[in-house]
């Protein structure tokens, strides 16, 4: 891991690098979790895995982060999934070895513990798409083009994908995606909620940065804490999904940031959130 100072117009932006092929970026209380092996179009390897997951547990022990970004440094793919010229070299064993490191990469984006966005263009495929899925939003420009062809390779989605499409777009829709192993594009994507925002070509890493800024904004107890109501209520029964609310409003309720909150809306002015 190397952090460094780089500077960037008239601001500072700090870098850390995870391994040869991921960098977490600061913008201020945003973080840029960003997929760097332009290469491969992004493939998820073994080693890229073992570091998505290392970037996703500094940023969930970093307090100071408020909001994480997910993008990508190729100019027409997000992400193609999982590095398939790898797989070609397992053994079994090799495959069974790699099941725990491969996981851990998609719940670590997944389990981070504030909002995240992904920022889409080109290739969001596989367990491309999954990175994507396991984030709050995705923000998609006009040349995304996106799928879990994983049954047209002989294996499913398992970077949560048969769990996580269903939750998005229903039951029926994405079986019927993931049978086919079809690629949608970018309108037919927003307009079935595979992608929440759909932007113009090359504006998806500004516009969900400006998205994450807008919730950087606000409080980073109530933040968290609404990430975890959302999480943990959905599928619940509405007395269940009621409850889970409850314990989440009793964690802010009493916090630094509720008190700050309230007393910088009857004061008119902006707040200075403690952050407890």
């Amino acid at each position: 891991m190397v952090e460094q100072g780089v500077e960037h117009g008239d601001e500072q932006r700090h870098e850390r690098r995870f391994g040869e092929y991921v960098v977490v970026r600061r913008h201020g209380h945003v973080a840029e979790l960003v997929l760097d092996r332009p290469k491969a179009m992004n493939a998820v390897s073994t080693g890229m895995a073992r570091s998505i997951a290392e970037a996703c547990e500094a940023l969930a022990a970093d307090r100071g982060v408020r909001v994480v970004v997910l993008t990508s440094t190729h100019e027409r793919a997000f992400c193609v999934g999982a590095d398939l010229k790898e797989r070609n070299s397992f053994s079994d064993a090799d495959l069974v070895r790699q099941r725990p490191v491969a996981r851990a990469a998609y719940t670590g984006v997944l389990e981070l513990p504030v909002p995240t966005i992904a920022a889409v263009h080109g290739f969001a495929l596989g367990g491309g798409f999954e990175l994507a899925l396991s984030c709050d939003v995705i923000v998609a420009d006009r040349t995304a083009v996106v799928g879990l062809p994983e049954v047209s390779v002989g294996v499913i989605p398992g970077g949560g994908g048969t769990q996580l499409l269903p939750r998005r777009v229903g039951a029926a829709r994405a079986a019927e995606l993931i049978f086919t192993a079809r690629r949608v594009e970018a309108v037919e994507a927003r307009e079935t909620g595979l992608v929440d925002q759909l932007v113009d070509e090359g504006q998806d890493r500004t516009e969900a940065l400006a998205l994450a800024a807008r919730m950087a904004a606000h409080s980073p107890v109530g933040l968290r804490a609404a990430k975890r109501a959302l999480r943990l209520g959905h599928g619940l029964d509405l007395r269940a999904g009621l409850e889970v609310e409850d314990a989440a409003w009793r964690s802010v309720a009493f916090s630094g940031d509720r008190a700050e909150g309230v007393a910088a809306f009857n004061e008119k002015r902006a707040p200075e959130w403690p952050g407890e």
